[in-house]
């Protein structure tokens, strides 16, 4: 069974309707993760047809490395989106950042990425996660530097 989820961003001038959104969600540690959002990225992927968007005419995108892009809401700044650009196992996905969600019952923190890039202060409880330093990473997914 499918389950739809709703977002949007601080300001409510862009929202969102995800359709077949997954049970599950991970952390990305690189870098660019780091300072885009103030600490990892918590997320979950989607294919781009599964995300119905409005207020379109607020997002903002930089193309923040050679393959991808991020986008945010330009009236408030939230932080919307990490696209891959590029063909390869992520072309036509798309990781929404989890706090947009309205409702995040059912879902279920399961990977991390980017672990070797993991700063000290920040841990998560639990365990049983999948985990994937950058080199697993860059090799399960191509590219060169932080996606």
């Amino acid at each position: 069974m499918s389950k739809t989820k709703t977002g949007q961003c601080m300001c409510g001038a862009v929202t969102f309707t995800v359709a077949n959104a997954p049970a599950s969600f991970g952390a990305c540690h690189c870098e660019t993760c780091r300072r885009w959002t103030g600490s990892a990225l918590m997320g979950f992927n989607v294919p781009e047809t599964d995300i119905t968007w409005k207020g379109e005419a607020h997002i903002k995108t930089l193309q923040s490395s050679d393959w991808a892009e991020r986008a945010w809401c330009q009236r408030c700044g939230s932080s919307l989106y990490y696209r891959m650009t590029v063909d390869g196992p992520m072309a036509g996905s798309v990781q929404i950042s989890l706090g947009l969600l309205d409702d995040l019952s059912g879902m279920t923190f399961d990977h991390e990425l980017f672990v070797d890039c993991q700063p000290d202060a920040i841990s998560y409880a639990g365990e049983g996660r999948d985990v994937m330093t950058r080199a697993e990473v860059f090799e399960k997914y191509g590219s060169g530097d932080d996606l």
